[in-house]
């Protein structure tokens, strides 16, 4: 059978982008896993596999059937052997399914863009013909893009559930599948098919677990391999590609775009990993070290490589071309002692900048490389004087051997050197709020300064910080011994000065203050940079004891970080507040009258939960644009957004358009956190576009006109003020489940996989900022992951089934039913923001499974307790579909996403049973008889297998 398909599947009609297409291509991988466990755990444990397969598809197919205990009664006497032989083999199977549906996603898009009849969603051509029709000039794009800053930042945020070892394999396979489609051969055909079948086999006997805890340094390394994956080659490309898009559509406006020059570096990586203190105790200045250490070294390497290689493009000959004077001194310099270069001044001139790039490489700690420069030289000082001499090249040939030759490698990578320095990626630095006043208190307190600080009220502490950062004495004293918080959080601030010495100033740049709750909460980060000479300033003496600052140099910029309801309520009045004092508004402007602001998406969810939260965070966004807009201030935000809806994931290209009229301003950071990373850039080709669509999206957000992009006037007030009535009914609903009802943690805790996933060994960071249980501790993380594991994803509609029903049926309203109903419907069709919303929730809302929830629900030991929240659940679940249904007039999920529709469906019966045996699982390991039977290291092993699958399944877990 699988050979048959096999050989059917080499048809020329294979090609096609159908949905047939790609089942015959999941239908074959699945073959191949069938094969490779019939030979490695024989024909029983097969048997048993494609029964369970068989069962649960056919009880999908069956809706009247699909709640009985069928699948449950098959699974419920396997063995511990069986039941991971079973999780191992669905798991691998999504883990398969998946790879076939992103290689069809591409395919999709990649036919798109070869018809040419109409620009790909989310493709910046997309973006451009949107702009064109609502009158925006070329020149106004070139102008954005100059100043412009958009940085995807890589997390470390333990959302990610695959090894390294599988997500390798697992891109081979994609590969071999891509390959295989291809302009190939019969034979070359049966070839790749067999290795396929071959990686399968290596596949299924991969350890698919962690036995041990990450590290930061395996975090660091993970994070990087992406670098080598996806963006030292795709991102320079990008570049090339937009300048000439741009040039091509707008040759007449001022201004092109050429490669980055050190002053137009649009796009930008950023990095937390080894940088985000908050909650990790192993993030140090070590670690910061280490990160710095790890990216400059990769990014030396690829620089050496690139440059090699350019000298075997290079081989133009003087007697047949002239060179620039510029070009014959770079050349001269060489110290290259081969007669067979003489006339090779393009080669002589690369072993120049080789051999500065090697000093320089030297002089960051680099000493084994793979070819020796030839010899020794003096170091670039920085990476735009490398630059320069890489433009010196380019020039020459522009003029004396054509543009053409310029276009092979050499502009690539004089645009990698533009964007990625010395440095590779800028590291953030965050720590919370508590700990720098901690460290202040004590500082304060050895000073004599002030022996409580912690305890004075908020006027206070301002009075006492501005005094502080008014005195050109520090507080610090090397003769004292401090304690080993405050140790280690002064040495991380000098660390960063280091760092920035020798890497350059754009390797750190920015300072992010969790929990941002006060004015002081900024300036305690001011006046730690101080007292490590991270801050500078000049001095001018008033009189015998008073001195007054004439100048400072920031090195750090102070970023707050509004995470929950009330902080957001409050930013902008925080903000308000700290701009009114006259040395911050000086660092302000000396940093380009640019502030950062970062805004968080988890906890903000998990406090108010999924609509409050987005409201929330929309109307911190307003508020904030407009106070710094009556300020004079340009405004960056930083969006701390996660991997599932209810921690602010979704499409990247419709959550920034959805963005409030006049917030992003061509500046947007935003994070990349743990699966996501795999999921976007793993693949070069899915990389490049997600890339390109960050860019598009930021274009058109920033420039489409207000009338074009959003409601605005009468309408938008009206919306707005729905809006905030929804708000208020769906943040008292979701309060008092989460947080008001009796031992809902309880539930919560007994209900899902949240004790076992914190066990799992897929990050660093610990999952609760402390050892209780009390939800308001847990990190956002294991939150959200835990409710996608029982097939609830609460956090991402909780609440909304309510607030629109009681809004539509207040019998004290003087507005009809009917008109409301219209209301919220004209909210769906003419708002980016609400239609994002609901959007977003539909995704989450065709994942849910309320049957095999209530099977989860029946690990709560308490009956009465499980009774009480499963039928507040279950009654807002109902409540918010028929809501949906009224507001989208859709009773199908996912009408307007039919790919991922189809995808779902082919791949939920896969993930059933995987929840069926994860319940079973569960109820041995915690039943009191059974459990010393159920402790040993497989049983926990099948656990976290299960956790594994559902996650690869579900495409979500943090």
């Amino acid at each position: 059978m699988a050979k048959q398909h096999q050989e059917n599947s080499h048809s020329p009609y294979y090609l096609d982008s159908s949905n047939e297409a790609m089942r015959a291509d999941i239908r074959m991988l699945g073959y191949m896993l069938g094969d490779v466990i019939r030979d490695r755990e024989g024909e029983e444990v097969f048997s048993l596999i494609e029964n369970i397969r068989q069962t649960a598809v056919r009880l999908r197919k069956n809706p009247e059937l699909y709640a009985s205990d069928t699948l449950n009664n098959l699974l419920k006497d396997l063995s511990r052997n069986q039941a991971i032989s079973v999780v191992r083999a669905f798991s691998y199977f999504s883990h398969l399914a998946n790879i076939v549906v992103d290689k069809f996603e591409n395919r999709r898009y990649r036919e798109a863009c070869i018809a040419g009849e109409a620009a790909p969603q989310g493709s910046l051509a997309c973006a451009l013909n949107r702009l064109d029709e609502a009158g925006v000039s070329g020149t106004d794009i070139k102008k954005l893009l100059q100043d412009a800053l958009i940085s995807p930042v890589l997390t470390a945020h333990p959302t990610e559930v695959q090894r390294k070892s599988t997500l390798e394999n697992e891109r081979e396979i994609a590969r071999l599948l891509a390959q295989r489609d291809g302009d190939v051969t019969p034979r070359e055909h049966r070839r790749i098919t067999d290795i396929l079948h071959g990686r399968i086999a290596a596949l299924w006997q991969t350890r698919m677990l962690r036995y041990t805890r990450l590290a930061v340094e395996d975090e660091i390394n993970n994070a990087l391999s992406y670098y080598l994956i996806t963006f030292l080659e795709e991102l320079p490309a990008l570049y090339l590609s937009i300048a000439e898009e741009i040039s091509d559509r707008y040759p007449d406006s001022a201004d092109g775009i050429p490669a980055p020059d050190g002053t137009c570096r649009y796009l930008q990586m950023g990095s937390w990993i080894g940088g985000d203190r908050d909650g990790n105790p192993n993030v140090n200045a070590h670690t910061m070290r280490l990160a710095l250490e790890r990216q400059s070294h990769l990014i030396m390497d690829f620089y050496l490589e690139e440059i090699h290689s350019l000298g075997a493009e290079l081989a133009l000959s003087s007697m047949l071309n002239p060179v620039s004077a510029k070009l014959q001194a770079l050349a001269d310099a060489s110290q290259d002692s081969s007669h067979h270069r003489d006339d090779e001044p393009y080669r002589r001139a690369l072993i120049t900048i080789y051999n500065r790039v090697a000093a320089t490489a030297r002089d960051m700690g680099i000493r084994n490389f793979m070819r020796n420069e030839v010899a020794k030289d003096q170091p670039y000082t920085t990476p735009e004087a490398l630059s320069a001499d890489l433009q010196v090249l380019i020039d020459s040939l522009n003029t004396h051997a054509g543009s053409r030759v310029s276009c092979l490698r050499i502009a690539s990578f004089k645009t990698a050197v533009d964007v990625f320095g010395f440095h590779l990626a800028t590291l953030d630095m965050r720590q919370n709020a508590d700990v720098h006043e901690r460290t202040l208190a004590e500082l304060f307190a050895v000073a004599q300064v002030e022996p409580d600080y912690a305890a004075l009220p908020e006027e206070k502490k301002i009075e006492l910080l501005l005094s502080e950062l008014s005195q050109p004495r520090l507080l610090f004293s090397p003769f004292v011994t401090y304690s080993e918080g405050t140790t280690s959080e002064l040495e991380i601030f000098r660390t960063a000065r280091a760092i920035r010495e020798k890497y350059g100033h754009r390797a750190i740049r920015n300072y992010i203050i969790s929990h941002t709750e006060t004015v002081s909460d900024i300036l305690e980060v001011y006046l730690l940079q101080k007292e490590s000479g991270l801050l500078c300033m000049t001095w001018e003496k008033q009189t015998e004891s008073t001195c007054q600052w004439l100048d400072t140099r920031l090195e750090l910029m102070v970023v707050p970080l509004f995470e929950t309801i009330q902080d957001l309520q409050c930013a902008a009045n925080i903000m308000g507040d700290a701009m009114n004092i006259p040395l911050v508004r000086h660092f302000i402007e000396r940093q380009g009258n640019l502030q950062e602001v970062m805004l968080g998406y988890s906890d903000s969810n998990k406090d108010g939960g999924y609509l409050t939260s987005n409201w929330e965070l929309y109307r911190a966004e307003q508020s904030l644009v407009e106070l710094f807009n009556s300020n004079g201030v340009k405004l960056r935000f930083f969006h701390g957004r996660g991997g599932t809806v209810g921690r602010g994931g979704g499409p990247t290209y419709e959550a920034i358009l959805a963005q409030p009229h006049g917030t992003v301003n061509g500046q947007i950071r935003l994070t990349e956190q743990g699966e996501m990373i795999a999921s976007k850039y793993s693949h070069a080709e899915i990389g490049s576009r997600n890339l390109e669509l960050i860019v598009a999206a930021t274009l058109e957000a920033s420039l489409m006109p207000e009338e074009k992009a959003s409601v605005h006037g009468r309408t938008k007030r009206r919306f707005e003020s729905t809006m905030l009535e929804l708000s208020r009914i769906a943040y008292k609903t979701y309060r008092n489940l989460v947080y008001e009802t009796p031992d809902f943690p309880d539930y919560f805790f007994q209900s899902t996989p949240i004790a076992e996933i914190s066990r799992l060994n897929i990050g660093s960071r610990p999952a609760s900022r402390s050892a209780s249980r009390k939800i308001e501790d847990l990190r956002a993380i294991p939150w959200s992951f835990s409710w996608g594991q029982c097939r609830l994803l609460l956090p991402g509609w909780y609440g909304f089934g309510t607030a629109v029903m009681t809004w539509l049926d207040d019998p004290e309203s003087t507005i009809s039913r009917e008109d409301k109903a219209s209301t919220l419907q004209a909210m769906y069709r003419e708002w980016p923001f609400f239609n994002s919303l609901l959007s977003n929730m539909d995704m989450v809302l065709s994942k849910v499974d309320m049957n095999i929830a209530k099977r989860y629900a029946h690990l709560v030991t308490d009956e009465k307790l499980r009774h009480t929240v499963f039928t507040m659940i279950s009654e807002e679940h109902a409540r918010t579909v028929s809501a949906f249904e009224i507001v989208t007039g859709e009773r199908e999920r996912l009408v307007n996403n039919p790919h991922l529709a189809r995808a779902l469906r082919d791949r939920l019966a896969y993930i059933d049973p995987l929840n069926y045996l994860q319940i079973e699982l569960l109820r041995r390991h915690r039943d009191p008889d059974t459990a010393p039977e159920n402790t040993d290291s497989r049983a926990h092993r099948g656990i976290h297998l299960s956790i594994n699958g559902i996650a690869a399944g579900m495409r979500n877990t943090g």
